[in-house]
């Protein structure tokens, strides 16, 4: 996993394996042999679930699949980060698979890397501005066109030389993207330039510290009771998959 670019984070395929194979570990003692409180003080080497303290999923967020899913994936993304374009096919082959049954919900939520580090380095300076972008594409078009927005974004996001751009060049192509997407070019044009989805994004970003991410992708794992299990980096979908098949034996 780097640890030389600030907060994002990339996780290599031995790391990819370890988390794997800990987060399904997890799942397995979850649902099969859930640990009461004194079994766990006294043995400590049993995986604990870290406490999550993030928002509730509701109306407000950007939902693909089914809203009453039994299993949310909540990923938290900066559309500047290179990380974030290579998990989305992974995500999208998670809802191909999960979602036309309704057993998977991909929610979507905004941390975008744009804010100074301790040194006062500003890893994705534009990437406010695209989460911003991804609001607006919402708030004109509805929820289609925001998840149609978003893949687009990610398909034409290049992973080298985009935190270079300058704020107009990058709008350039937002704009590009809302009018391929079936947005209206003007009305999309005038939201973003107001900047009246910040606060918005913002919040976000504040949620994503509250619910303990560092870098991105970060995806929280809603089970069927509730229990929300962190995963950061950009695992594959082996990882997710043999996730979900095992949280999926608590629905009844």
């Amino acid at each position: 996993m780097s640890t030389n670019e600030g907060r994002s984070q990339l996780v290599t395929v031995p790391g990819a394996i370890i988390i794997g194979c800990a987060i399904i570990a997890i799942a397995l003692i979850y649902v099969f042999h859930p640990v009461s409180k004194n079994v766990a003080q006294t043995n400590p080497t049993t995986p604990q679930i870290p406490t999550v303290n993030m928002k509730a999923v509701s109306s407000d967020d950007h939902i693909f699949g089914n809203p009453n899913a039994p299993i949310k994936i909540v990923e938290y993304s900066d559309p500047s980060c290179p990380y974030c374009k290579m998990f989305n096919p992974t995500m999208g082959q998670v809802m191909t698979t999960y979602g036309a049954g309704g057993q998977v919900a991909w929610v979507y939520r905004s941390f975008p890397l744009d804010k100074p580090d301790q040194n006062g380095n500003i890893l994705h300076p534009n990437a406010g501005h695209e989460a911003q972008a991804l609001e607006c594409a919402a708030s004109i078009g509805g929820n289609d066109k925001f998840w149609a927005f978003e893949k687009d974004w990610y398909n034409v996001f290049p992973l080298q030389g985009a935190t270079d751009r300058s704020v107009a060049d990058d709008t350039v192509q937002l704009a590009q993207i809302a009018k391929d997407s079936g947005i209206d070019a003007q009305s999309f044009s005038d939201c973003l330039s107001s900047a009246q989805f910040k606060d918005k994004v913002d919040a976000e970003y504040t949620d994503g510290i509250n619910a303990g991410v560092s870098g991105t992708p970060y995806n929280v794992i809603i089970t069927p009771t509730g229990t929300k299990i962190p995963l950061a980096g950009a695992v594959s979908f082996a990882t997710l998959k043999s996730t979900i098949d095992t949280l999926l034996t608590e629905v009844k």
